[in-house]
């Protein structure tokens, strides 16, 4: 995947807009701080086009991000658990539109771009493969002789390449902004094919506030929501959990100041006042490092070292939760048979489109050996968890009715 057009197209608002009495884009992101990524100051999108009416750069990408067919796939992949096992456990769409309310709470408070934190936040996971890190670790261990898996690039790949909504190109045609934010790592050797939108990870330089945002509340997320999963299943238990401070401290709390509550109601009231926690201090530390550093633009920003943080303290407390979420929920011997059991469906489909590509639909066949391994991939992670399942039975499992 690389950028095919080596300068970046400046999007300019629509002209007479104001006078149509519809706001231009500068009006409406008055509001925003100087170091605040700005849609008329987008470094562009990869294929030139009209500017929007009466919505910015940024909201037009969110539109087009929540209107495709990757995002609603989103719905039937999962975070944890396997899309079969409960109605109640999250998924990577119910986690999507969850960071991008944290993002956006964030962002409000730090005067930067909310539309923008929420395109990123909706768009991280949009390549993220069937049957969660078991299914990418299975598929990156397939692609190992073909460049590897990167769920990051994956994203990246959905939105530049592999949606077809509109006439004129292939993919969702965002502006850089966004796209950056969606690529959160990259591996150098990743990164030099990848034009502009690599040279942060090779200069060691900073992505947007924005980006940076949409990151942080990508953990928030994830770990406090893994803990309400988690206890959900009975995989974990509060007597567990009391050895992890950050859990402990708001949980006696929470039975202090509500004493006849009990069960899910207890757990639910901790894990907001933990969310709460982690939002404030992220906010109250990053608006110290706006100060300390004093960023007056966009790329004073990307030059300095990364200023979306936690303090000390809290972030030690979360780092905690994170280890214990591994050792005692990631690492459950019955999450380990369920990824098993994900691994197995991967590999299994990989290998059998591998061997026979005709076995594929016409628009994944190919006769580059190299390309074919990489069509495979973008099959296989586009799927959901139980079309993959139904996918694995239709190749192996002979139906005698």
């Amino acid at each position: 995947m690389t950028d095919r057009r080596s300068d970046d197209v400046k999007q300019q608002p629509a002209a007479g807009t104001a006078a149509l009495g519809v706001p231009t884009q500068e009006a409406l992101e008055a509001h925003l701080a100087p170091y605040a990524a700005h849609s008329a100051h987008s470094r562009g999108r990869r294929y030139p086009e009209a500017p929007p009416s009466a919505r910015t750069e940024f909201q037009r990408d969110r539109d087009r991000i929540v209107h495709s067919t990757a995002f609603r796939r989103l719905e039937y992949k999962t975070q944890v658990f396997v899309n079969h096992e409960g109605d109640l456990f999250r998924t990577r769409l119910t986690h999507s539109l969850e960071v991008a309310q944290i993002a956006r709470s964030v962002a409000r408070n730090l005067r930067v771009n909310e539309d923008l934190v929420e395109a990123i936040s909706l768009a991280h996971d949009l390549g993220h493969t069937p049957f969660g890190h078991a299914g990418q670790d299975a598929l990156n261990e397939c692609m190992r002789e073909h460049g590897g898996f990167e769920h990051n690039l994956q994203s990246l790949a959905v939105v530049d390449d592999l949606e077809e909504h509109y006439g004129a190109y292939n993919g969702l045609n965002l502006c850089f902004e966004t796209r950056e934010g969606i690529l959160k790592h990259c591996s150098r050797e990743n990164a030099r094919r990848l034009g502009a939108l690599g040279e942060r990870f090779l200069e060691g330089r900073q992505p947007s506030i924005e980006a940076q945002i949409a990151n942080v509340a990508d953990e928030i997320a994830y770990n406090n929501h893994d803990v309400d999963d988690g206890l959900r299943s009975g995989l974990l238990t509060v007597e567990q959990l009391a050895e992890v401070e950050l859990w402990q401290t708001h949980y006696e709390a929470a039975r202090r100041d509500f004493p006849q509550i009990e069960g899910r109601r207890l757990i639910h009231e901790t894990v907001r006042r933990i969310i709460n926690t982690l939002i404030v201090d992220l906010i109250d530390t990053t608006q110290a490092n706006l100060v300390r550093h004093a960023p007056d633009s966009l790329e004073a920003v990307r030059a300095a070292p990364a200023l979306v943080a936690h303090s000390g303290p809290i972030a030690a407390q979360a780092a905690a939760l994170k280890r214990f979420l591994f050792k005692n929920l990631y690492r459950h011997y019955r999450v380990m048979r369920m990824a098993n059991k994900a691994r197995r469906v991967v590999v299994g489909l990989f290998d059998a489109f591998t061997d026979d590509p005709r076995l594929l639909p016409p628009s994944y066949q190919s006769t580059d050996a190299a390309l074919q391994a990489r069509l495979i991939a973008h099959y296989i992670a586009g799927m959901t968890d139980r079309y993959a399942l139904k996918e694995y039975q239709r190749l192996f499992v002979i139906d005698d009715n």
